[in-house]
């Protein structure tokens, strides 16, 4: 028999082919009963496959006593209790590295879209303004602008390569300083904030950065700031971030992801300068295939040496 895989979540046809291939395939979307499917087949469970929203539920990973891996769709895994997985010897993997370039670029777009006033240049052409108004105010330059980088990992990293191409000054702040890398550190935040023109957040989700992202670095970013979020929504004290630009203490904002989501605070819907996108940073076909495949060659190495290729740095010693 072969082994069973526990899918959470969506997955292509091209992981779906792959699973069976190698899996006996259970859809949590097909259970109706999951407490009877748990005492019917939660033995037979030794394989996870998830993504970083849906995670593992403490119900589900308490009901598979023989689960051994969990492979996460995604670079970001704090919906699953690794501390847990570690503790019963699960290797958790995720999909770094191939998903770097695309998030990269989407913090840039979003970057640029705020200084250049993307959203309302838009409305206000569709709306036939320009031709009855004349042109829009001008707007500002993304050139030779303070950048800092809130997490310096592997994305933070090539954010602030690509940001050589607008003759940045890219400064970072993390939990360490980082060898290596010819990027000022601060480990003050609220510090660096204040020195920044942009604040781009990049560093993982979870109860250690809850709120990093609060009313003191929101207003020492000010009102001629521009806050960009490509990581976790909870990292950004949303609320506060949402008075900070109704009353003009922050100049703009341009989001990826939101702390409750897919509900979006609806004071931002009405705001030219804040630009909304439905957490697409890693939404192209290629990246997305790519995160795929290294999903299922994670379970595939498991099943042939016990080891997966990317584990979460929490399990590098369990392989």
């Amino acid at each position: 028999m072969k082994p069973g895989l526990l899918l959470i979540g969506g997955a292509t046809q091209r992981m779906l082919d792959r699973f069976t291939a190698e899996f006996t395939l259970h859809k949590l979307a097909d259970i109706d009963d999951l407490p009877a499917f748990l005492k019917d087949h939660g033995d037979s469970i030794v394989a996870v496959a998830t993504n970083g929203g849906a995670g593992v539920k403490p119900e589900i990973m308490d009901g598979l006593p023989n689960l051994k891996v969990v492979s996460c769709y995604g670079v970001g895994y704090d919906a699953i209790d690794v501390d847990t997985c570690v503790k019963r010897g699960i290797l958790v993997s995720h999909t770094p590295n191939v998903l770097n370039d695309d998030v990269a670029n989407t913090a840039i777009l979003l970057m640029l879209a705020a200084m250049r006033d993307l959203v309302f240049n838009d409305a206000y052409v569709r709306a036939g303004r320009w031709e009855k108004e004349g042109s829009t105010p001008l707007t500002r330059s993304p050139e030779n602008r303070t950048v800092g980088i809130v997490g310096l990992g592997r994305i933070g990293e090539t954010i602030a390569k690509k940001l050589a191409a607008f003759q940045s000054r890219v400064i970072y702040h993390s939990r360490n300083r980082k060898d290596g890398v010819p990027y000022e550190y601060f480990g003050d935040l609220v510090e660096m904030a204040k020195e920044s023109d942009v604040l781009i957040v990049i560093t993982p989700g979870g109860p250690a950065t809850n709120k990093l992202v609060n009313r003191e670095v929101i207003e020492a970013l000010g009102p001629e700031g521009t806050l960009v979020n490509v990581a976790r929504g909870t990292v950004v004290d949303e609320a506060e971030m949402v008075k900070a630009l109704q009353d003009g203490r922050l100049g703009w904002a341009g989001l990826d992801v939101f702390e409750a989501e897919p509900k979006v605070p609806a004071e931002l819907f009405s705001m030219n300068n804040v630009t909304l996108l439905p957490h697409v940073a890693s939404a192209t076909h290629e990246t997305r295939q790519a995160m795929g495949d290294l999903v299922c060659d994670n379970l595939s190495q498991f099943l042939k040496d016990g080891t997966v290729q990317t584990p979460v740095p929490e399990c590098v010693h369990l392989t």
